[in-house]
This record gives structure tokens, sequence and C-alpha cells, in this order.
């Protein structure tokens, strides 16, 4: 299964591991338009070259890429949000509202955490996936099929206290609240796709897999 990259407005690069695995790297080469979080602009600019916006607290990003590339640096001082989080609202300002982010985990686990978790406050205002250099988290707000193949990685992560049943994995969930972090991970699909039915949101995780991505 290969994602269009059609289906994306916008690649958002935040200050996380820089995208190594082919899958991230592809959306940022194919991108029409791709912001950085002020932190992941000097990886960006020294390893691509200039981004369409550059997105911050401007705290992180250096004095010589800030006079370099001051005519496209859009600085929020807001302190009750971090980096992506301002990176997503400037991109639903100019209506682009279908966005990929790269970069999002490695280094500091709180970052990591957070990052992650924000996917679910995202999905209210746009369509989002977070891609990895060892998977996809997409979050979800009602029953949703995901393709996929036998054996692919899969975890579930249930935000809001609401039951999820699954269809397709190994171990399946019937009606159950994941109360705690571990408990819908370290799962695996059992055919070509598999189904989460649910009236709230959840975080899925989908590991890469060989022939997955074909």
């Amino acid at each position: 299964m290969r994602e269009p990259h059609s289906n994306f407005d916008v690649v958002i690069v935040a200050n996380g591991c820089f995208p190594e695995h082919f899958i991230p790297l592809s959306f940022i080469h194919n991108a029409n338009f791709i912001v950085c979080c002020d932190g992941a602009a000097n990886e960006f600019i020294k390893r691509i070259g200039k981004p369409n916006a550059i997105v911050g607290d401007g705290d992180s990003i250096s004095e010589e890429n800030k006079s370099l590339y001051s005519d496209i640096i859009y600085i929020d001082g807001n302190q009750e949000t971090n980096d992506l989080t301002k990176a997503v609202k400037y991109c639903v300002q100019l209506g682009k509202k279908r966005m990929v982010i790269v970069g999002g985990t490695g280094y500091r686990e709180d970052h990591t955490i957070g990052n992650i978790a924000l996917l679910a406050n995202f999905m209210d205002e746009v369509d989002v996936k977070m891609f990895t250099n060892f998977g996809v988290f997409t979050p979800i707000r009602f029953s949703t099929t995901f393709h996929s193949v036998k054996g692919q990685q899969v975890s579930i992560f249930g935000v809001d206290y609401q039951e999820i049943t699954t269809n397709g994995l190994v171990y399946p969930i019937n009606h159950q609240v994941l109360k705690y972090w571990w408990q819908g991970t370290l799962n695996e699909a059992s055919g070509s796709s598999f189904h989460i039915s649910t009236n709230g949101k959840a975080i899925i995780y989908q590991a890469y897999h060989s022939d997955w991505w074909l």
C-alpha cells in the first residue's frame, strides 16, 4: 500500500530525529509546501535546502539562519503551545488542512510523547498523520479500516476512555476501554486490513513492513 503524496497539502518538519527512512523522506521530496519548526530548520537547511516557512518562538534557529531566512520566519511567542502546535496553526491559517508530520519523535522522550499525544488535538481541525523512522501514527475519532499486511505490528492508544473493538488483529479487543497506554500495544495484523470500532478518539500505530509500502 503506497500512501498517495497528493493527499497532503503540507509537510511539517518537527524538531525530533531528522527523517532517515525512505517513507518520511519521500514526503519531503514530494512536498509542495514545507513548514519547519524553528528547531528543525537548521538541520533541514543543511540537508535539504530552504523550506517554505519556519515557525516557532525563534529560540532554536541559529542566528545565521535567522538572518538569511528572515523573509520566511514567522515568530509566535505564545509559551502555552509548543512549536509543533504553532506550525499546525500556521498551516490552518493558510487553509492547509491535510498534513504530514515528520521528525516528530526521537531525542527527548518527553517531546516525543507530547508530540504523539497532540495528534488527538490536531485531528479536531486537520487531517494529519505522523511518519517516523519506524512507522506511522494515525489519529481517529470513529470506526476506521486500515490497509495492512499480515504480520504488520500494530498498537492502539485509547484517548478518551471509549470502548474499542477490533477485527483483523491477532489479539482481538472486544468492547474494551483502554485505560492504560500499554493495553493496546504490541498487536499484529492477521491479513490485508484491520478495523477499529469506536465512538471515541484513538491513535493507531503501524510499524513499517517490507510488503506494506509497495
